[in-house]
């Protein structure tokens, strides 16, 4: 290229980039609300990566083998809402014009599944650097599992553009330290560096030497001295890409509302420029000043090359791919049915029934449905915070990931919330369906990544054990109490607390059936084993709540887990003093919220008194029991004590059942 031509490219690419600055401050400015500053400072990172470092189809967004792009410091949503844009995926200017408003595909965070080419929801600081980290593990293990000599269908990296507040997060460095530990080689994070938080300086609150810090988590680091240094930041995108065993972190010094009157300083952060700072920007660009969400034709001819790059690459991607699927047949159709998440015809058949001859925990029952359902659902993947042993959710025939790639046991570490974020990374990525486990009481280190799993519908499943005072001895620091209904409480979350052995194989069916994010809550003791035959445990799943016994018509038991083998016994002997009560079983709240009103009013009439007992907090259950029933439960914390005697002194006891009942029903 002549000196002339470069000149000309250089033109060219910083019309393109002032293209991208305009539209994000022109759509917050439209919309009075928003973070001009990072995109301003973070354009050229974005333009060189989306339009021409990254992989990707802009007219197919879910090509399984593009590059994947997480924007971590999700408030810089309309940078990224200007370059899916201009690189041509399905968000025209209207969406732009409406950032931040009711009904937009342009929300004031990314969410996945609102934006066509939004790989996770983002907004919460450090989750997106987290989420990658799953996407980056999903990418290793696919590629482990799919790619031959001269046929590699899974080769892609992960991207992340990420702020100081990512990294202050406790969960960055949790799943930095992760990544580093598993050799995440193709996961690129370009940091934006730009020495301001919403406060004022990082110099405030934040003054580590974050070069060392990834340095000894066993990162690839390299720096930028200028963010407007395209050469540069190329070069650096370039040797990370070269670096294959480890992850790579890009650290760029960029200036927060680069070219604006508040350049540099904590006022261009979170609230639009103002007309008249928007004015002055423009002009110290070199922009029309009097025109809005405008895009030169020079401009946006030079962003629309990667939209026939893209195209190109997906086709040639796809015609090796049609080769790779007549060499390798079983491959190619479990690779296609997996990443159009469709479970192998007739895999239910592989789950296992036990027998009600002896007492088994719902831990180990879950572990024996792993394992049983784990040579047709080759897609299941994941592992424990340290706790495998305690959870039981091992696959015994597959190594650990960290030792071999194709191993589907990952070994998290202690590390709560860095794993479920993770988790919905993976699940994020397709191909694989992931899980994360833990104690139950644990879940308050990882909440808000099950929040956000929900959110986006990530096919997550969350395993919790050690559902309740019943673990004993730990005592309350390990026993939960409020967390079944904190976790009922998250919308679009799917709670499943099985009673026994055969619900257990049940609720790992809907989990997986319904591709949505899910959590088990299961039992450390032993618990008596429902007669699948009997009481058709499947079917009556499958509808959130059912019958054990329905002929009682004085008083209705109602109870989850535990509890549920408690008022079978206390019907009993409700029956032997003349009540006649009929007993319920309810798995998960939402399924049975879901069902007709005629289910319910079938199951639960409201005319018939209720008491419902669970062993954790009584919130939630009265719309269930009504205002006249009873609810058994503990809203206290628990008592380091062997499990049975921690639930009989707090009242999770049949004798307590028994005695309500009988006042309810003399009422």
């Amino acid at each position: 290229m002549s000196a002339q031509q470069q000149d000309s490219q250089n033109e060219l690419d910083q019309l393109s980039i002032n293209a991208l600055r305009f539209l994000a401050v022109d759509a917050v400015e439209k919309a009075k609300s928003g973070h001009p500053g990072a995109p301003l400072g973070c354009a050229p990172i974005a333009y060189l990566l989306y339009h021409k470092l990254m992989k990707h189809d802009p007219s197919d967004p879910k090509w399984s083998d593009r590059d994947r792009f997480i924007l971590s410091n999700g408030h810089a949503s309309a940078l990224l809402y200007g370059a899916l844009h201009l690189s041509g995926y399905d968000l025209p200017m209207e969406q732009l014009e409406q950032f931040r408003q009711w009904g937009s595909h342009t929300p004031g965070h990314p969410e996945y599944g609102e934006t066509p080419g939004v790989e996770v929801t983002t907004g919460p600081l450090g989750q997106g650097f987290a989420m990658a980290v799953g996407l980056s593990i999903a990418e290793k293990h696919l590629a482990a599992i799919y790619n031959h000599e001269n046929h590699t269908p899974v080769d892609h990296h992960t991207y992340v553009l990420c702020g100081d507040g990512d990294l202050m997060e406790g969960i960055s460095h949790e799943s930095a330290s992760l990544a580093g530990t598993l050799g995440l080689g193709k996961l690129i994070v370009l940091y934006d560096d730009n020495l301001i938080s919403l406060d004022g300086p990082t110099e405030l609150s934040f003054t580590e030497d974050v070069t060392r810090r990834f340095e000894a988590y066993h990162w690839h680091v390299q720096s930028v001295a200028d963010g407007n240094d395209l050469v540069a930041i190329e070069a650096a995108i370039r040797a990370a890409q070269a670096e294959t065993t480890r992850p790579s972190l890009i650290r760029v010094r960029t200036v927060i509302g680069y070219g604006s009157p508040k350049a540099g300083t904590k006022a261009v952060h979170g609230e639009a420029l103002g007309a008249e700072a928007t004015k002055a920007t423009k002009k110290n660009l070199g922009w029309p000043e009097d025109k809005s969400f405008y895009v030169p034709d020079e401009a946006r001819k030079n962003w629309n090359l990667i939209k026939e790059r893209g195209k190109k690459a997906h086709a040639e991607w796809q015609t090796k791919f049609e080769d790779y699927k007549k060499a390798y047949p079983e491959l190619g159709e479990q690779y296609d049915r997996t990443t159009a998440m469709k479970l192998a015809k007739g895999w239910e058949s592989k789950l296992p029934v036990f027998p009600a001859d002896k007492p088994v925990a719902t831990r180990n029952a879950g572990q024996v449905v792993m394992n049983a359902v784990a040579g047709v659902i080759p897609e299941l993947f994941g592992g424990a915070a340290d706790l495998t042993s305690s959870t039981k959710t091992i696959f015994k025939d597959s190594p650990s990931f960290h030792v071999d790639p194709k191993g589907r046991n990952v070994f998290f570490g202690v590390r709560e919330f860095g794993m479920m974020a993770a988790v919905n990374g993976i699940a994020a990525h397709g191909g694989l369906i992931p899980f994360g486990s833990t104690f139950f009481t644990f879940s308050d280190y990882c909440r808000s990544a099950l929040r956000m799993g929900a959110l986006q519908s990530s096919h997550s499943l969350y395993i919790f054990t050690h559902d309740s005072v019943g673990l004993g001895e730990d005592g309350p620091t390990h026993q939960p109490i409020e967390h079944l209904m904190a976790l009922r409480a998250i919308p679009q979350l799917t709670d499943f607390r099985p009673a026994d052995a055969n619900e257990t194989a049940a609720c790992w069916r809907l989990a997986l059936e319904r591709k949505s994010a899910s959590f088990m809550a299961l039992s450390r003791q032993d618990l008596p084993v429902i007669d699948n035959e009997k009481f058709k445990v499947q079917d009556g799943c499958n509808h959130g709540a059912y019958a054990l016994d329905a002929s009682g018509k004085d008083i209705i038991l109602i109870a989850t887990g535990s509890e549920v083998s408690l008022i079978l016994k206390a019907a009993e002997e409700l029956k032997a003093a003349g009540i006649n009560a009929s007993v319920v079983s309810m798995p998960s709240f939402k399924i049975y919220d879901e069902q007709s009103d005629e289910y319910k009013a079938s199951l639960l009439p409201e005319a018939t008194p209720k008491i419902a007992i669970e062993a954790g907090a009584t919130m939630g259950w009265y719309k269930y029991v009504g205002h006249n029933g009873v609810v058994i439960g503990i809203d206290r914390f628990g008592a380091s004590a062997p499990g049975p005697i921690a639930l009989e002194k707090l009242g999770i006891s049949v004798a307590n059942v028994v005695e309500h009942a009988k006042k309810l029903v003399k009422k």
